[in-house]
């Protein structure tokens, strides 16, 4: 178990690790992995500040549990959508060479829904543009639709349509897998793997050869320092002088619970103007046979959610001034963002969230009743959202801020679990090149590149 893994932080005079990575979420558990198990590097280091890994983001209560591959994510373009598709073949891949795979991945139908002939005509021109890039996709009608999912397709007026993805991997729990990647990452021979929990992060300096980070639990020293801590990898950032152009909007998630009405994962077709995830419906992976709805899209000045101690380190790192304010009058006056965002919060006020979002909810499965609907209390985290300061605009997907002195700040929002593994293949590259080591590519590719039979 991983909670053996924690060992006393070894002080000032300890040896300098090769790589220090700050942060035991998915992404910093994959990179470690990738290091340990691809690379001639041999010592690594981790520390996460919690008692266990991934259990902020990445733990399956605090986000969708999805394997992103652009196929039924409107709002991905086709370049984007093939991206994304082969880092997350890579997450499939690694579950299938490792014995607890059933436990790490799953496979459920999964569709996104068209209603109304605006929709259906925008998914069946999607169909042809990615058809010969996802062969897995079909086209599905009404008749087919109530096959697969029946609650979805009864009690409509309006046209539907809907592609889907019905036999591949479409669901993940990136709590295990994280675990997973520490454990086989200590298997590695001829390695110095340490992974050290409840090592809260004070400070990083920068010496001539190395960095020293000071903890709760003494300093640290290492060549190359990897911060992958979520929206505080940009205050380690800006506390160092990097990243002043971004500021942070943190984005929180919460969901609803029905029965088990959906036999897959139901998705929406995301609206133009809107920057935030479309409602869809869930498996849960945790939870047996519940569906869970949402996300809802929330600004709360913290950032972690429930954790109002953050809501200092969120001040750090908002950094307001009139490129901020710009960003947010361009999307306050857009009525249908200005209108979300208010209707997102009165779905975190109880009583009448409830009723609120049944009318959402009822896209998905028309004839969805409030008593089947409850608020799943705890249940969602927070995204950051970067705000790009020179350029007065939102920036929607992952940033990395590599100075090019042997440090890099990662934050990574949704795909970026999915996505794990190809951030971390650019990160032991951006390392390998910096501490001029190896890095075994024939290995890589053929374990994380090259298709595993099942």
């Amino acid at each position: 178990m991983i909670s053996t893994m924690l060992t006393q932080a070894r002080i000032h005079d300890g040896p300098i690790h090769d790589v220090l990575i700050i942060g035991g979420g998915i992404s910093g558990a994959a990179l470690l992995f990738e290091l340990a198990r691809y690379t001639d590097l041999r010592e690594l280091c981790l520390l996460e500040k919690r008692d266990s890994i991934a259990d902020l983001n990445s733990h399956g209560r605090n986000n969708s549990q999805t394997l992103h591959c652009g196929d039924i994510e409107t709002n991905y373009s086709l370049e984007k959508a093939v991206q994304v598709k082969a880092t997350a073949a890579m997450v499939v891949n690694y579950c299938q060479q490792v014995p607890e795979r059933d436990s790490l991945i799953f496979k459920y139908p999964k569709m996104v829904l068209g209603v109304g002939a605006s929709e259906c005509h925008e998914l069946r021109e999607r169909y042809e543009r990615f058809r010969d890039y996802f062969p897995g996709m079909q086209l599905l009608e009404r008749e087919q639709i109530a096959q697969i999912e029946p609650r979805v397709a009864i009690d409509r007026e309006q046209e539907i349509v809907a592609l889907a993805v019905l036999d591949e991997y479409t669901a993940v729990d990136f709590h295990a897998l994280a675990n997973s990647f520490i454990h086989q990452a200590r298997q590695e021979r001829n390695k110095q793997v340490d992974v050290h929990l409840s090592t809260y992060v004070q400070s990083i300096h920068k010496t001539d050869d190395h960095y020293e980070i000071v903890t709760s639990r003494g300093t640290y020293r290492a060549r190359f320092v990897v911060v992958s801590a979520g929206a505080h990898s940009l205050l380690y950032a800006q506390k160092l002088g990097y990243g002043l152009n971004y500021s942070c909007l943190p984005m929180a998630g919460s969901f609803y619970y029905t029965p088990g009405v959906l036999n897959g994962k139901v998705y929406t077709v995301q609206k133009k103007n809107l920057p935030f995830a479309a409602i869809h419906g869930d498996p849960d992976v945790l939870v047996p046979n519940k569906t869970r709805f949402g996300p809802t899209a929330l600004v709360l000045p913290m950032l972690e959610r429930y954790n109002l101690r953050t809501v200092g380190e969120f001040l750090r790192v908002f950094r307001p001034d009139w490129r901020v304010l710009k960003v947010f009058w361009d999307l306050f006056r857009v009525s249908e963002i200005r209108n979300y965002m208010f209707k997102n919060m009165l779905f975190e006020i109880p009583f009448i969230r409830r009723l609120l979002f049944l009318r959402d909810a009822r896209k998905i499965v028309p004839d969805l009743t409030l008593k089947e609907l409850e608020f799943a209390k705890g249940i969602g985290g927070i995204r950051p959202i970067m705000i790009d300061k020179l350029n007065r605009q939102l920036h929607l997907g992952e940033v990395k801020i590599n100075p090019g002195n042997g440090i890099i700040f990662n934050m990574t929002p949704s795909p970026g679990a999915t996505s794990c593994l190809g951030n971390a293949q650019k990160d032991m590259q951006i390392i390998a090149d910096y501490l001029d080591c190896q890095i075994d590519k024939e290995r890589f590719e053929s374990e994380l590149l090259s298709s595993q039979s099942e």
